[in-house]
């Protein structure tokens, strides 16, 4: 039988963790489906527009929102619609449906979200975010609407 050098089999064993560790990281991601992933990229994209950081929200859209609205349009867009509504009280998801296609845009990946809200000078909305799985990989909002 062949001995193996204790620095040696500290090595293998510390590879072998690595690779137990990032197997499993890919596979949370894996597991996580695209309404999740575009949720989440949704509810931090508000987290910006709600603390009144209209250009920092227009940096994080999607390049296709982007190359189609300016960012001093976004901010006076913004500051027209949700300024008068006052502060965001409660969001509550209403839904989230996935799709390839939508009225007036490219084919993509889209992840339509519904949130039922509330600010304090308008009791009941429903915001719709819409994002798409952008050219990086990454899930970016490249739709909101307040109704």
């Amino acid at each position: 039988m062949r001995r193996v050098c204790p620095s040696t089999l500290k090595i293998l064993t510390a590879f072998s963790l690595l690779m137990l560790l990032r197997a499993t990281c890919a596979q949370t991601t894996a597991q996580q489906k695209p309404e999740q992933l575009a949720q989440q990229s949704s509810e931090s994209w508000l987290a910006l527009v709600d603390s009144g950081k209209y250009a920092e929200s227009w940096q994080e859209c999607a390049q296709i929102f982007q190359a189609s609205v300016t960012k001093e349009q976004w901010q006076s867009a913004l500051r027209a619609s949700r300024d008068p509504l006052g502060k965001l009280l409660w969001r509550k998801l209403k839904g989230a449906t996935y799709t390839k296609t939508l009225p007036g845009a490219p084919d993509g990946e889209y992840v339509v979200i519904h949130y039922e809200s509330s600010f304090e000078h308008k009791q009941a909305a429903v915001e719709t975010v819409t994002p798409m799985l952008d050219k990086d990989g990454k899930w970016r909002v490249s739709g909101y609407y307040i109704k």
